[in-house]
């Protein structure tokens, strides 16, 4: 796969790689895992502020590169999409992310217990995790995201910091782990999700919709949201609408 298909455009301001590596280590961590160093930039600044870094790469003519330029960091040639990032611990997690494969790494990494991630993105990607009720951006990544995590858009980056230059802009944003299904009370957040994709499944469509045949039509029609269309709703209004709705198990 050529390096076009792979989506890759390396950072090389070196100002915002800088920003983006104080960001992710503050202060020394004992373990960041970073996703898609590419030829090492981030690389470089990550490594004095980590006791144990692992950088995976997909790109099997980079990854012997980075191993003779790095040999104080383990570099695993894999795709970050299907490799187990829980499997050296819980760590910070960084990368500039392929726009191709920015949201399931988005959504590996908030399923796996992690300190914090920071990660650049397409615009529209950070848009979408951080949106809020009501905006044509805010759906189920949205939730999915911020059920696990608190999401910080922290500052834009401009096409022209990339060589080559991409042609959409893009956005750092920073991860948080959070506890909001603990706080909602959602004991298994799998099935919560479940029940949110389904509120999604057709965005234009009202909950009344994409509901039915998962519960009733009296019971739909009894419910003032049933009107609405689930980008209206809160993270906490749809946790108190699968409560009151959900009786059967995924796929039931």
């Amino acid at each position: 796969m050529s390096r076009q298909r792979l989506g890759q455009h390396f950072l090389a301001k070196t100002s915002i790689l800088d920003r983006i590596a104080r960001a992710a280590c503050p202060e020394r961590e004992p373990l960041v895992i970073e996703i898609g160093p590419g030829r090492g930039a981030l690389t470089e600044r990550l490594s004095p502020f980590a006791e144990r870094l692992i950088a995976v790469e997909i790109d099997a003519a980079l990854t012997e590169q980075l191993r003779a330029r790095f040999p104080s960091v383990a570099i695993v040639h894999g795709d970050a999409r299907e490799i187990d990032l829980a499997q050296w611990g819980p760590a910070v997690i960084a990368g500039n992310l392929p726009y191709y494969a920015a949201t399931p790494i988005i959504e590996k990494t908030v399923a796996t217990p992690f300190r914090r991630a920071v990660f650049l993105v397409q615009k529209e990607v950070a848009a979408r995790l951080t949106a809020e009720p009501g905006s044509r951006d805010y759906g189920y990544l949205t939730i999915r995201t911020q059920l696990s995590a608190d999401v910080e858009a922290l500052f834009d980056v401009p096409p022209s910091a990339f060589r080559p230059p991409p042609k959409v802009d893009s956005t750092v944003i920073r991860l948080t782990p959070g506890h909001r299904a603990t706080e909602l009370g959602i004991a298994d957040p799998s099935r919560f999700l479940w029940f949110v994709g389904r509120c999604f499944r057709q965005k234009r469509k009202t909950l009344r919709n994409n509901l039915a045949g998962l519960v009733g039509k009296a019971v739909l029609d009894g419910l003032p949201e049933a009107g609405q269309r689930a980008e209206a709703l809160t993270i906490s209004q749809f946790a108190d609408l699968y409560r009151l709705l959900y009786h059967r198990e995924p796929g039931g």
